[in-house]
C-alpha cells in the first residue's frame, strides 16, 4: 500500500457534508479538521498496483462540493 495525504477545500459551509460522505465511502485511513487554507486533511493508503491519480477521481474527486485538492506522496517512512 502506498500512503499519500490529500488536503481539500469545500465550498464554505459544506465541509461536515464533505467529510461524512467521505466516511461514508470508506477510502481514508484518518481525516482531519485543519485550520488554514485547507478544510480537510485526509491520510489514505492506495494500492501499490493502482494509478494514484485514477484512484482519487475514482473514489474521492467526485464528492460535491470538493472544491480544490493538494495531494502529497510519500515515499518512506522513518
Amino acid at each position: 500500500m502506498r500512503c499519500i495525504f490529500v488536503q481539500l477545500r469545500c465550498t464554505p459551509g459544506k465541509t461536515y457534508a464533505v467529510a461524512d460522505a467521505i466516511y461514508d465511502r470508506e477510502v481514508v485511513s484518518e481525516l482531519y479538521s485543519t485550520s488554514g487554507e485547507w478544510d480537510l486533511l485526509a491520510k489514505i493508503y492506495i494500492p501499490e498496483e493502482e494509478d494514484t491519480g485514477r484512484w482519487l477521481a475514482d473514489n474521492l474527486f467526485d464528492i460535491a462540493d470538493i472544491q480544490r485538492s493538494l495531494t502529497t506522496m510519500t515515499f518512506k517512512a522513518f
